[in-house]
């Protein structure tokens, strides 16, 4: 038993919960209840998006990338209930453009994530079990993000969408518009094409997944075998203060649908109180310009060259509500690993080879230029506007595949993944 880890994991979210509560504002204090949520959430149920592309082409496995597909579907059906007799313009939806940025941004995100094994959101509970290789990460992320910062905001085929429909006219296609005066006012349609695209990739994904396991070359996923040879829990055969039940509650890996259904009510409710869905990799280039600055770098210069308000740059950290979110999300996910006993045995080495250094350092910058591109990573370009039924997301997420794809095939040739 590692007492210490489980008193440490309880004593942290005691914390988090008590202080965040007297110090924060009441709705950049429900951020951070969302993100200590989706870190937990992801971490528990080893749910990543990184791992959808890497986990395939690696291991054979293909549980997550179905697993994501159910849940970006649930998720599109729950958020109607926000959109369905509302003006989508009032909302602050992520219909994305579809256009040369999100191409080339999503194969440069999909080939940097093949190498630093996380995207935006995931170097943030990688960071809570590891130590070097998520902070060159962090850091070439971040850099890349903050200079891609001018292109997004002036270059037009960043900013305008090649295809469009009413409603987004200019700036990308909103599903509904395809099935305007049909029942639901098109949401019907939108959610039946949404199943459709996901139906077809998860057909795709068991096709190959047969395909390995019938070539012999099939090797599975460590923490997929762990949540299935999992057992459910007779409460009533332990008493409820005993290590049995607690390791039923806090220790064993949540299912991957235990882990969906967490994931879809936490954007849902995201959804439904901010009116906003989930980003996470802007923060990132704006902590870079904090840093400037905190180094003696004009903050007006910063303003200028990112073409974004001075105000991003000089707020106070926890007055801005995605900063506040992204730091739950890693606390969520070393909470998880408290819990669960897996902080300490998770802790990777410190050394890393000239190469390796080097090809995170470049994974990174991929990463972050691609989500200025691509306007997102996999959960601001990805997950979110599929959910809010912008065509964008599937977009994205081919090519996104075809960058891990290729860089899987580059680190295997460099004999780096």
């Amino acid at each position: 038993m590692n007492t210490k880890e489980y008193i440490s994991g309880f004593l942290l979210l005691a914390m988090v919960v008590v202080i965040g509560s007297v110090a924060l504002d009441s709705s950049i204090f429900f951020r951070l209840m969302i993100g200590l949520g989706l870190g937990y959430a992801l971490t528990r149920s080893a749910l990543g998006f990184a791992g959808s592309v890497n986990r395939a082409i690696r291991s054979g496995s293909t549980r997550l990338m179905r697993a994501l597909m159910l849940m970006f579907t649930v998720t599109a059906i729950a958020s109607t209930a926000f959109l369905y007799n509302q003006n989508p313009l009032d909302m602050n939806l992520w219909v994305n453009p579809i256009n040369a940025g999100l191409i080339l941004g999503g194969l440069m995100f999909g080939f940097g994530m093949s190498f630093a094994s996380c995207c935006a959101s995931g170097v943030l509970t990688y960071f809570s079990s590891s130590l070097m290789r998520p902070a060159l990460v962090l850091a070439s992320f971040g850099g890349g993000v903050f200079l891609g910062f001018p292109m997004q905001a002036q270059e037009s085929w960043i900013r305008e969408s090649v295809v469009s429909t009413a409603t987004y006219e200019g700036k990308g296609v909103y599903l509904p518009d395809l099935f305007a005066n049909t029942p639901m006012d098109g949401y019907l349609g939108a959610i039946l094409l949404t199943i459709l695209f996901a139906g077809i990739v998860s057909w795709l994904a068991h096709r190959y997944e047969r395909n390995r396991r019938l070539n012999d070359t099939y090797i599975g996923a460590a923490s997929e075998k762990e949540q299935t040879d999992n057992l459910p829990h007779d409460f009533a055969a332990h008493p409820f203060f005993s290590f049995k039940t607690y390791e039923a509650l806090f220790v064993k890996r949540w299912s991957m649908g235990m882990g969906v259904a967490a994931i879809v009510i936490l954007f849902t409710l995201l959804m439904g109180v901010t009116g906003s869905g989930w980003g996470a990799s802007t923060p990132f280039g704006l902590w870079v310009g904090r840093i400037l600055i905190a180094v003696g770098v004009d903050p007006l210069a910063i303003a200028e060259f990112t073409h974004r308000p001075v105000g991003q740059f000089t707020m106070p950290f926890f007055d801005h509500p995605v900063n506040v979110q992204n730091m739950g999300i890693m606390l969520g996910s070393i909470v998880s690993l408290l819990l669960g006993g897996r902080f300490v045995k998770g802790m990777s080495r410190l050394r890393l080879s000239g190469r390796e250094a080097g090809m995170l350092i470049i994974a990174g910058l991929a990463m972050g230029l691609g989500t200025r591109f691509a306007n997102g990573c996999n959960v601001g370009a990805l997950f979110t506007p599929i959910a809010n039924f912008s065509l964008s997301g599937w977009v994205f997420l081919v090519v996104m595949v075809a960058g891990g794809v290729g860089g899987n095939w580059l680190g295997k040739r460099l004999k780096l993944a």
